[in-house]
């Protein structure tokens, strides 16, 4: 038994376009709105601390800035750059996901649950980046603790946890169900 790719026709193609076009428009818009984005972030940050420590935190969002520690001798205050922002590790998820979309538009439901998923991933694995920080910050005092946890462990954090999510979504994305085992069998 062979597979044969049908072509698709010119009606199906529009919403395969628009699907295309609209995650291509989402990563434009993220892009535009990366401050707000930066904003969420921050407040997300701040809720989190607010569970895992008892020492004071105090979220500025409009300065994209969080402080922690504010009970203790040493307050100290995150403020989220642009770089330091999951924006730029979705963006990625996005260009592959119109891209699969537009060779595999088959696959469309498939594609846009593990583009969730993976964007879930990232935007956890970048809140772990900042609890790294506090962590070490907390730990090693402030010099040398956001040393650590900001240049080095923390940007590995970043790059293995983006690297996690782009291969979970692949995985997700491509992977077969018991249903397409058995009929392929």
């Amino acid at each position: 038994m062979t597979a044969v790719n049908a072509p698709v026709s010119g009606a199906s193609r529009f919403p395969l376009r628009m699907a295309v076009f609209g995650v291509l428009a989402a990563g434009v818009v993220l892009v535009l709105v990366e401050r707000g984005y930066r904003e969420l972030e921050v407040q997300l940050a701040g809720v989190i601390l607010r569970v895992v420590t008892s020492s004071g935190v105090y979220v500025a969002g409009n300065r994209e800035s969080v402080y922690f520690g504010l009970s203790g001798d040493t307050p100290f205050g995150l403020r989220m750059t642009p770089e330091c922002s999951s924006v730029f590790l979705l963006l990625p998820l996005l260009l592959v996901t119109a891209a699969l979309l537009w060779f595999r538009p088959q696959n469309a439901r498939r594609l846009f649950f593990s583009l969730g998923i993976s964007a879930i991933a990232v935007i956890l694995v970048n809140q772990l980046r900042i609890l790294t920080i506090v962590g070490l910050v907390n730990g090693l005092g402030t010099d040398e603790g956001y040393y650590w946890g900001h240049t080095l462990l923390g940007s590995l954090v970043s790059v293995i946890g983006g690297a996690i999510s782009l291969v979970l979504f692949v995985w997700l994305s491509t992977r077969k169900t018991k249903a397409e085992k058995r009929a392929a069998a």
